[in-house]
C-alpha cells in the first residue's frame, strides 16, 4: 500500500499586496496561521522598477514583461533576493513562522537557461524545466518545519543569476515537489479571483475548467497578465498538483470558500 503523502500549501503573493506594507504585513499574519506545511513564492516588480529609477535605470517592458538588461539584474537581485525576501522573512520570524530565504540559485534548487534573445531580447531571463528543480533539500527543510520563501530569481549554471517570473516558478515548484507531497497551488493577489468583469470585484468566476478556460479567453473575458498565470495554474493540474486556488490575498484562511478552483473537469 502506498503512504499516504503529507500535505503542503505553496502560495505565491505578488502584485499590490507585495507593494503596500500595510497589506503584505496582513497577509503574512495569516499565512503564518497557516497550518501545515508550506513555502511561499513572492513577487515585486513594481518595487524593483521604483528602486531602479531612483538609481537612474529607466525600467524597459515589453507586453508587460521586464527587459533585464546587466544594470537591471544587479537591481532586481539586490531587490527580490534582498529587501523583498528577507524582509518577509523577518516579518515571519516575529510571527513565530521559522522561515528560510532562498532564491533558485541556493542549493541548486532550480537551475534554468538565459532565454534565447529571438524574437525578442529579455536579457537575464530565465526558463527552467520543472522536472530538473532540485526538490530533496527542499523537502528536507519543510519536513523539519521549515517554510522557505523563494524569491523570483534562478541562475543559469554558469555564474549568473536570471529574472524569472514568480507565478512560473510557483507552478514549476508545485509540480516537482508533487512527488513528495499533495500539494496545493494558491496564487495570491489584489483581486477576489478570475474575475467575469475586471471592474466588479463581485463578479468572480467560482469554477474554471479547460473548457471553460478556453470559451472565457476566445469571449475576450480572461486577458492580458492573467493567461499566462492560468496557463501556469493548469499546467501545474496537468502534472500532478491536487488543487489550485485563485483568491484575494486577504481570504488566504477561507481556502475553498471563496475565490477562483481550477480543476479538470
Amino acid at each position: 500500500m502506498t503512504a499516504e503523502k503529507a500535505k503542503l500549501n505553496i502560495i505565491k503573493v505578488g502584485g499590490n499586496v507585495i507593494n503596500d506594507a500595510e497589506t503584505l504585513s496582513g497577509f503574512l499574519k495569516d499565512f503564518a496561521q497557516l497550518k501545515g506545511a508550506k513555502l511561499l513564492v513572492h513577487g515585486g516588480g513594481k518595487i524593483a522598477s521604483t528602486i531602479s529609477q531612483s538609481l537612474g535605470i529607466t525600467p524597459q517592458m515589453i507586453d508587460g514583461r521586464r527587459v533585464t538588461d546587466a544594470e537591471t539584474l544587479r537591481v532586481i537581485t539586490m531587490v527580490y533576493g534582498g529587501l523583498i525576501n528577507k524582509g518577509i522573512v523577518a516579518q515571519l520570524q516575529a510571527l513565530g513562522c521559522n522561515a528560510l530565504g532562498l532564491t533558485g540559485a541556493d542549493m541548486n534548487i532550480i537551475p534554468a537557461q538565459k532565454r534565447k534573445p529571438e524574437p525578442i531580447d529579455f536579457g537575464f531571463v530565465g526558463d527552467f524545466d520543472p522536472q530538473q528543480i532540485n526538490t530533496q533539500q527542499l523537502s528536507t527543510l519543510i519536513n523539519q518545519g521549515i517554510t522557505p520563501i523563494m524569491s523570483p530569481l534562478t541562475h543559469d549554471q554558469d555564474g549568473s543569476m536570471l529574472n524569472t517570473n514568480a507565478d512560473t516558478i510557483a507552478s514549476g515548484l508545485a509540480q516537482a515537489l508533487s512527488a513528495d507531497f499533495e500539494v496545493a497551488l494558491v496564487y495570491c493577489f489584489e483581486k477576489s479571483g478570475v474575475l467575469r468583469d475586471a471592474d466588479d470585484d463581485h463578479s468572480v468566476i467560482p469554477q474554471i475548467t479547460p473548457e471553460v478556460y478556453q470559451d472565457l479567453k476566445d469571449q475576450g473575458v480572461i486577458f492580458a497578465g492573467m493567461i499566462p498565470k492560468l496557463d501556469n495554474a493548469f499546467g501545474a493540474l496537468n502534472s500532478g498538483v491536487s488543487k489550485v486556488h485563485i483568491t484575494h490575498a486577504e481570504q488566504l484562511l477561507s481556502l475553498g470558500e471563496k475565490g477562483t478552483v481550477l480543476c479538470q473537469v
